[in-house]
């Protein structure tokens, strides 16, 4: 299956290491980690809230797929993380309005941003930890790429998504075959399963 998604989406990237690992506050200032959702596979992206054109793209792609995911048994086994990249405005009720705003769901998806003693480049390092580097321009704007990743149960970084013209269908079908246990999703896959199980997602 996953060399079936390599051959049909161009901006699906196969990934196996360890995902990097982050404490972060979410919008009630609870301490959240990337080991609290051990057991979950976790959908996550980096976004700010200022962004003025492709985050709010990025926001509305993920609470697409979260609206899949969660019309499925999955939703108990699936966990969206957004992490802001500009924490200095990013507070609380800035994340709790960008959310609802945005059509994200809070019974599974949580927006983190720094805790008060962490430097304000934080969660800039983990997102270049993820290989997505995000750069302050004069205008308090920043420039960067758009990922979705998405991590296994193990807290492996398995796959990534880019932009916003890939298949959300692709991305949930993905992430269906991990939360099944399917640790590797086949790659001697019959021509044609990939299309037939896309279909029930669609």
């Amino acid at each position: 299956m996953q060399q079936q998604l390599t051959s049909k989406d161009k901006y699906f990237q196969a990934a196996d290491s360890e995902a990097p690992g982050f404490t972060l506050q979410d919008a009630d200032g609870r301490k959240v980690g990337l080991t609290d959702f051990h057991g979950k596979v976790v959908v996550l992206n980096f976004i700010y809230t200022h962004c003025p054109d492709v985050c709010p793209l990025h926001s509305e792609r993920i609470a697409e797929i979260q609206k899949m995911i969660n019309g499925t048994p999955m939703k108990d086994l699936v966990e969206f993380i957004t992490i802001t990249t500009d924490p200095g405005r990013d507070n609380g009720p800035v994340l709790r309005d960008y959310g609802a705003a945005h059509g994200l769901d809070p019974l599974n998806w949580v927006f983190l941003t720094t805790t008060p003693e962490q430097p304000e480049d934080t969660t800039r390092k983990i997102a270049e930890a993820y290989g997505l580097k995000f750069v302050e321009s004069s205008d308090g704007l920043q420039m960067h790429a758009v990922v979705t990743h998405v991590i296994d149960q193990d807290g492996r970084l398995r796959a990534r998504f880019h932009g916003l013209d890939f298949d959300p269908v692709d991305l949930v079908v993905y992430v269906n075959a991990l939360t099944n246990g399917i640790s590797k999703p086949h790659e001697d896959a019959k021509p044609g399963l990939w299309d037939r199980i896309k279909a029930l997602f669609q």
